[in-house]
């Protein structure tokens, strides 16, 4: 049995060692942020930081993380209140959103790293493949994930962690929906 502490819980994973990580984390632990995207390491979408270091699961097994700390999108923060997550939001850095976990994980160990990151900083620490191609906002986005990181600024229209569906329907007023034949005798 491989055990490491996962999102800052202890895990055990029964299953081959030799598993990738990105499929022991979706398929037992069931933390689906983690994208399989190619298997081979080159697009990023599977980027978890292992002992603070982001690296790619698909291309590290159950066996290689035995013991270390795992941290995934579902444990960077509990509220999407990280400096990185905030800022990818209000600089719009998101489009399709499949990436993003990955780039979010591989920024914030940046930031980590190195909080006042240079343009060439960013392009060297984030490797994922954006097919939406958001780069330029990603760079603004990083830089800015710095600034909050640093205190020299605050991102103030923070995303909402999400809106219980009973509090929505009750904000949404019911759409009264009428038949042809109804609105037509009027």
């Amino acid at each position: 049995m491989t055990q490491m502490t996962v999102n800052n819980r202890p895990v055990r994973f029964d299953m081959d060692p030799q598993t990738p990580l990105l499929w022991a984390l979706r398929d037992a632990a069931n933390l689906t942020g983690s994208k399989y995207g190619c298997g081979v390491g080159d697009c990023g979408a599977c980027m978890v930081l292992i002992d603070g270091e982001a690296l790619r699961s698909c291309l590290v097994t159950l066996a290689e993380a035995e013991g270390r700390f795992v941290t995934t999108i579902e444990g960077l923060s509990d509220d999407r209140s990280h400096p990185v997550q905030q800022a990818l939001v209000a600089e719009q850095a998101i489009q399709c959103g499949f990436c993003t976990p990955g780039i979010a994980m591989a920024a914030a160990a940046l930031i980590a790293r190195n909080p006042d990151p240079s343009e060439q900083d960013v392009r060297d620490a984030i490797p994922n493949l954006c097919r939406c191609g958001v780069y330029p906002r990603l760079i603004r986005a990083v830089q800015r994930a710095g600034r909050v990181a640093r205190r020299r600024e605050r991102i103030s229209a923070a995303p909402a962690p999400g809106i219980d569906p009973a509090d929505a329907a009750q904000a949404v007023p019911a759409l009264r929906v009428e038949s042809e034949e109804s609105a037509t005798e009027e």
